[in-house]
C-alpha cells in the first residue's frame, strides 16, 4: 500500500515510516516542520535503502492536500501531525483546536473528495481523563483534563460521526482506526534516529537524557504527593518501535477487514512506572547521573494511568516486545550519539 503519513517527520510518524518500509509498503511523507526535523527522513533513507517524496505543508491548507492525493495515488492515510505538549494546551488552546481539530476536519474532507477511505489516527492515552483505576480498557468512560486532551477525544467523536453517516446511508465509505497511545519513550536501535523535541523538552524521557548529556541541569519533577507508592506520578512507557509496529498491525487489520465502526486500540505495555523509577532505569543504562528536584503538580496531570492492550493483542496480534531496560538503552545511543539532536 502506498501511506501518507502527516507528521512524518517527526518522532513517531518516523519511526513508524521505517516499520511501513521494512513491511514492504510505500510512503509519502507531509509534515510542516514546526517540531520536526528533514534529517529524521535522511535517516529513514539510510537505514530502510528506500526513497520517498517528501512535501512540506500543513494538513490545515487544503490545497496542498488535494495537491499531494492528485499527484500521488494514496491507499491509506497516517494521521500523526498535530500539536502535543498538555501544558502548553492549557496555555494555548485555540492553537490546539486549530491544529489538532480544524487540520483533522480539512484532511478528512480532502481524503472523502479524492475517495481515499483508510485512516488510522493518532490519539492518546489523555482521552481517559483521570480514570481513577487501571489497567485501562478501551471501555473506559471518555473525559479529559486538559485542552490537548480534548482536541484527541473531538477528532475521535468526529470520526465516530463519520462512521455512523455512512452506516445511515449504507455506503460504506470509512474505514477508520483509532489507536491510543500511552507514553512513547526510546529510539531506533541503530541509535541514528530518537526523539529531538525543539526547546525545552516537554515530555519526560527527552528531559532526562539532556540532564545526562549536560544539555540541561536537573529534571523537574511535577509533584511529589500524588496518592501513588512513591508519591510521584505512575504512566505506562512504550518503546517507539513497538508503537510504530502497532500502526502497521492496525493498517493491515482495516485492509483485510470491511469495518462498520471505529476501531479503537490501546498502545501500551501494561505496566506503570513512576517518574523516578524511570530516572533510576535511565541511570543504570547511562551510568550518568540525572539530579532532580521535586516540584508543585503540572495543570492536568493525573497520578496513574497504564493501559490494558489485550484487545490489541487479541484482533491485532500485536504485543510490546522491549522491556524497560531497552527502552532506556536505545534512548541513551541515541543521546550520547547526537547531544544536539539532529542538528548535532
Amino acid at each position: 500500500m502506498r501511506v501518507l503519513i502527516t507528521g512524518g517527520a517527526g518522532y513517531i510518524g518516523s519511526h513508524t515510516c521505517i516499520a511501513l518500509l521494512e513491511e514492504g509498503h510505500e510512503i509519502v511523507v507531509f509534515d510542516n516542520l514546526s517540531n520536526s526535523s528533514l534529517v529524521s527522513l535522511e535517516r529513514v533513507r539510510q537505514i530502510t535503502g528506500k526513497t520517498f517524496p517528501v512535501i512540506v505543508d500543513d494538513v490545515t491548507d487544503r490545497l496542498a492536500l488535494d495537491s499531494v492525493f492528485s499527484e500521488h495515488k494514496i491507499d491509506a492515510v497516517m494521521h500523526f501531525a498535530g500539536k502535543k505538549a498538555v501544558g502548553e494546551s492549557c496555555v494555548e488552546p485555540l492553537m490546539y483546536y486549530q491544529n489538532n481539530v480544524a487540520g483533522t476536519l480539512i484532511l478528512c474532507e480532502a481524503m472523502k473528495a479524492h475517495e481515499i477511505s483508510t485512516l488510522i489516527f493518532s490519539s492518546s492515552a489523555t482521552v481517559y481523563g483521570d480514570p481513577h483505576s487501571t489497567p485501562i480498557t478501551e471501555e473506559f468512560p471518555l473525559s479529559t483534563t486538559n485542552p490537548y486532551g480534548q482536541s484527541k477525544l473531538m477528532v475521535e467523536n468526529i470520526l465516530r460521526d463519520l462512521m455512523a453517516a455512512d452506516n445511515l446511508s449504507g455506503k460504506n465509505f470509512w474505514q477508520l482506526g483509532i489507536l491510543r497511545y500511552f507514553n512513547p519513550v526510546g529510539a531506533h536501535s541503530s541509535g541514528l534516529m530518537g526523539e529531538d523535541p525543539q526547546g525545552i523538552p516537554n515530555n519526560l524521557l527527552p528531559y532526562i537524557a539532556q540532564v545526562a548529556v549536560g544539555k540541561l541541569d536537573k529534571l523537574s519533577v511535577f509533584g511529589g504527593d500524588y496518592p501513588t507508592p512513591d508519591g510521584r506520578g505512575i504512566r505506562d512507557y512504550i518503546h517507539v518501535m513497538d508503537l510504530a509496529e502497532g500502526h502497521v498491525k492496525a493498517l493491515h487489520f482495516l485492509s483485510m477487514n470491511n469495518v462498520s465502526d471505529c476501531q479503537v486500540w490501546n498502545l501500551g505495555t501494561g505496566n506503570g512506572y513512576s517518574v523516578l523509577e524511570m530516572v533510576k532505569a535511565f541511570e543504570a543504562a547511562s551510568q550518568c547521573p540525572v539530579p532532580y528536584e521535586i516540584t508543585s503538580r503540572r495543570s492536568g496531570d493525573i497520578a496513574e494511568c497504564w493501559a490494558d492492550p489485550s484487545k490489541a493483542k487479541r484482533e491485532l496480534g500485536w504485543k510490546a516486545g522491549r522491556n524497560l531496560q531497552v527502552m532506556m538503552e536505545d534512548a541513551w545511543r541515541w543521546q550520547s550519539s547526537n547531544p544536539k539532536g539532529y542538528s548535532s
